[in-house]
């Protein structure tokens, strides 16, 4: 296998891959043999999230107890740490048995240099049939099913303390678009002194995945998985106008936004000195971890303001690399993975749902349970920009630099120009 140039700035830039058979590759191939030794390489290093792929691990050795795990994180920068080691073993053709990733086209540069193995044959009726249509898409970015998501948090929720909107006099029942929005935050700011919005400007990305939330609560699924594609100047209007509504909600900020990250802001809902934050549904790990903070009577969260029938997805899945040391164990992983077992030992530990919508929610708590009935009840999955499945890796970055700037300057007409030339 050879890989010749890498894109600038770290980005996945794989490209001119020769070699392989199409059955994994050289060595063993894909279709049997190899070590018996599972070698995973993960970023799920602390807390719930480690806790989550014990969790899994044990539960596949429980059924495949010949196969010895190398458990071999490269934790740090929400997955860039993980992405240079995978670039670099691929290169000197030395690959893992498999690695975590996000699905969609995080996936393109791997697929545009065909190291993947396909994976269909792991994806057997059983899986066809629970895994939503949008799910098996993300799978196959490329039109071959190459990866097996095995969660699915999701984006598009607005977290609120209870007492704080109580005191505002704000009904959470009646926030049904942005307009609906704006206006909380302007009777949170006037009758409490609770920060109307909890955010941090440290990263870029709270503020982009802020704006792409909100630019499909003004303009549909459709119109933004239509400027995704790289179609940037027919949406410019829009995009302007969320933008201009993004820079707007910067007054209703915690004012330590610029120094704090977005764990520390998520904290500001939990001693009430916060009424909202967007985030993902990862944020409820922080409340569900307090003392006597209680879901429902406490915290509690709706979609996104217009996002309505949307269920964001952020998914992680692992993938089967040609050239692989361990295809037998590897198959057998990825088969697992894919099972509704496998699904409800991890999920409700990582404090995500599982992607088989036929996985019983008896262990999952009632905030889960309650994502878990709207995803099977959303009308539509978009997949994420700031989480790195609905762009390439390169125009993520990009997208990222620019709303670098934006967390600076809040200038639209800047803010625009990055992202028109991100695609």
């Amino acid at each position: 296998m050879k890989l010749a140039g890498l894109a600038s700035a770290g980005m996945a830039g794989l490209a001119g891959c020769t070699g392989g058979d199409g059955n994994g590759g050289g060595g063993d191939g894909g279709n049997g043999g190899g070590s018996n030794q599972l070698e995973i390489v993960h970023w799920w290093t602390a807390g719930g999230e480690k806790e989550a792929l014990d969790a899994l691990l044990e539960g596949f050795q429980q059924r495949h107890g010949d196969v010895e795990i190398n458990n071999n994180p490269a934790p740090g920068g929400a997955g860039s740490a993980l992405d240079t080691v995978i670039k670099n073993r691929v290169l000197n053709e030395n690959p893992p048995s498999t690695f975590q990733i996000w699905p969609g086209k995080a996936l393109a540069p791997y697929t545009s240099s065909d190291v993947l193995e396909d994976v269909s044959d792991v994806w057997n009726d059983d899986m066809r049939n629970a895994y939503r249509e949008s799910v098996q898409n993300a799978a196959q970015p490329a039109g071959t099913l190459v990866s097996v998501p095995i969660n699915i948090h999701r984006l598009n929720n607005v977290f609120y303390n209870v007492s704080v909107l109580e005191q505002a006099g704000v009904d959470p029942s009646g926030l049904n678009d942005p307009q609906a929005m704006a206006d909380a935050l302007d009777a949170v700011a006037t009758e409490t002194d609770a920060a109307p919005l909890a955010h941090s400007t440290q990263d870029p990305w709270p503020t982009l995945q802020l704006w792409e939330t909100e630019f499909i609560a003004r303009n549909g699924v459709g119109a933004f998985d239509d400027f995704a594609a790289g179609n940037v100047q027919q949406h410019e209007g829009a995009i302007r106008e969320s933008l201009q509504a993004v820079a707007g909600y910067r007054e209703y900020f915690n004012g330590d936004a610029g120094s704090i990250s977005w764990d520390q802001a998520n904290t500001k809902i939990v001693e009430g000195d916060a009424a909202f934050i967007h985030q993902g549904d990862w944020a409820a790990g922080q409340y569900e971890a307090s003392e006597g903070f209680e879901f429902e009577s406490d915290w509690n969260y709706a979609p996104y303001p217009g996002t309505d029938g949307v269920y964001s997805m952020v998914m992680d899945s692992f993938v089967f690399p040609k050239n692989n040391p361990s295809p037998d164990a590897t198959r057998k992983f990825l088969s697992y993975c894919g099972t509704a077992d496998a699904q409800r030992r991890f999920n409700p530990v990582k404090g995500s749902i599982p992607p088989r919508t036929d996985v019983s929610g008896e262990e999952f708590g009632p905030f889960l349970t309650r994502q878990i009935e709207q995803f099977k009840a959303s009308d539509s999955q978009p997949l994420t920009i700031a989480h790195g499945s609905a762009v390439t890796p390169e125009v993520k970055s990009n997208m990222e630099e620019a709303f670098a700037g934006f967390n600076e300057n809040w200038n639209v007409d800047r803010a625009y120009e990055g992202i028109n030339s991100a695609f």
